[in-house]
């Protein structure tokens, strides 16, 4: 069985090791076929707080950590500076 992975956006990291991963999805209208953006949000456990708002990583599932956490931070992918 294949392990699924996404890469997305961190949005908010206001809880004690979780953060809220926005990742894009880009599929073509069924009728018109213009590109659309599909956005999905996930939660996934961090756990040494070391995500930062607007950072770039890699997402992993596994076994149900909470009610609505079932992804895992793999690695961070790049960092925003510090504003």
């Amino acid at each position: 069985m294949a392990v699924k992975e996404r890469v997305g956006t961190v949005v908010s990291n206001k809880m004690q090791k979780t953060v809220v991963v926005a990742v894009e999805n880009r599929v073509p209208h069924p009728k018109y076929g213009k590109t659309m953006v599909q956005t999905k949000r996930y939660k996934a456990h961090d756990e040494n707080n070391e995500c930062q708002i607007g950072d770039r990583i890699r997402i992993r599932e596994t076994r149900p950590l909470s009610k609505h956490k079932h992804w895992v931070v793999v690695e961070t992918l790049s960092h925003t500076p510090d504003a």
